[in-house]
Formats: C-alpha cells, structure tokens, sequence
C-alpha cells in the first residue's frame, strides 16, 4: 500500500487542519508515493523506538508526539534529534506524527469511552462549523457517583495504570468528570467552568493541583503516558479495519520513568 494512500485513510481519521497552530503533524520524513507493507507505532519517536522500527524492518514509523516539534536548522548526528531522523532516513523508514489533530478527533472520545462517559460534550473547543464542534478533552458523567477513591481505582482498572495521583478529599463523592489526556493544568479553569467535579488529565504541578481543589474541583494525575497510551492500540485497530493489508507492529509499553 502507497504511503500516500495510508495518509489519506488517516487524514480522514485525523485531519491536519485540526491540530492547533502550533503543532506539527503529517507526514515528518519519508516519500508519500513509496509502500509500506509493515509500520511500527508508538506514543513517542525515542532511540529505542526507532531502534526498535529499523530491527522489524517497518517501512513507516507513526506515532503520537512528533519527533520535529520546533524549527531545527540542521540535521547531523551530534544532535539527538538530527541523529534519529537520520536513522530514520538511512533505513528508508518515513515518519508521521499524529498529535493534537488525534487529540482532538481520536484521542478524547477514546479515553472518555474507557470511561463509559454519558451526556459528554467537547471540554475545549477548537474547531467548529454548521453541524458540530470538536476540540481538546471531553467532560460527562461518569456511570454513577462514586467517590474520588473509586474513581481513581477506576482509571487506574480501564487504562492499565499502576499508580495516579489524586488532588483531593478521597472520600468525596464525584459524578461529573472532565477527562483531558496528556497535560491537563491548562484545562483546569473549563473543567470548573463546565461543573466538573474532577479533572482526569497528566502533568499537574503542586500549585494547579491545589489550586483546582480550592475552587472545588478534584483532580486524577495519571500521567501524561498513562492516558495517551491508548494511541497505539487505537491506531493499530484503525489499520486492521481499514488496510489489512499493511502489517502493523505496537511498542511495548514503555513509561519514560520509573518509580522507585
């Protein structure tokens, strides 16, 4: 299957014209017009990763955050994003990043459906036209109250977490969540506005955290990875339904720290 054919089945997933400005998604490196008969997903282009693409011989590397995020000036291997574009490149492998253009297409009705989420309407608005609105995160109900303890047993079961943080009383009853997934302390002020009573998001420092329970929101830190892991299985179901023909290889799991 041509690369190209491959972006268009995934633009109609995740348009580009999505993602906010300023991002960088599409296709990063590569040819448009070369086949692909293997491509290797994964939430970040790591060395690993992409030492990892080159030995299963993938003609495509996709994955969530992108490996070219700012202006860079030159491509050489003492810079450690020069070097994997150049691994990248040497082994004929293209790359293509899917960031807040599946973040807000793919990404938060996915973690709100391991929510089971009703009434959910879009956290964050960023794009609009006559028939609907779609943007960042997604905020509902939860199946039925519970307390911010269960709750947090609950996201900790459905994403396959081994631990979250919790800003909050953890006997307070919650109904009402707001789920962002990546770095949330920027959704905070419209998951308040929205009535939430608990933000699920990662990346929340010590002042947010305590600051969003004093205005009466509770939040659930399960991490930047923990939450925006669902991209690979999600991707690597979107090629099994729709290009079968194109084997696809999922990173393992592979948390960017460990706790000790």
């Amino acid at each position: 299957m041509k690369l190209s054919e491959i972006i268009a089945q995934l633009e109609e997933l995740a348009p580009a014209r999505l993602a906010l400005s300023w991002d960088n998604v599409g296709l990063l490196a590569g040819r448009s017009e070369r086949e692909v008969n293997r491509a290797f997903v994964a939430v970040d282009a790591t060395d690993e990763v992409v030492e990892d693409a080159i030995r299963a011989e993938a003609d495509l590397l996709i994955t969530h955050h992108p490996l070219i995020f700012r202006g860079i000036k030159r491509v050489a291997e003492d810079d450690f994003i020069g070097r994997r574009i150049m691994k990248l490149i040497g082994n004929e492998i293209s790359y293509y990043a899917m960031h807040t253009n599946f973040d807000v297409m793919g990404m938060a009705d996915a973690a709100a459906d391991e929510l089971e989420l009703s009434e959910r309407e879009v956290l964050e608005v960023t794009w609009e036209d006559d028939i609907s609105k779609e943007g960042i995160g997604r905020v509902g109900l939860l199946t039925r109250e519970m307390t911010l303890l269960e709750c947090a047993e609950l996201v900790k079961g459905v994403f396959h977490i081994d631990y979250v943080r919790l800003f909050g009383e953890p006997k307070e009853k919650v109904r009402r969540a707001a789920i962002s997934p990546g770095a949330g302390k920027s959704e905070i002020d419209r998951a308040i506005a929205a009535h939430a009573d608990v933000l699920i998001t990662g990346d929340i420092d010590h002042h947010a955290g305590i600051d969003a329970v004093a205005q009466g929101l509770s939040i659930i830190d399960a991490g930047h990875y923990g939450l925006e892991k669902i991209f690979v299985p999600y991707l690597k179901d979107v090629f099994r339904r729709q290009m079968p023909s194109v084997e696809v290889i999922a990173a393992s799991e592979r948390p960017p720290f460990l706790t000790v």
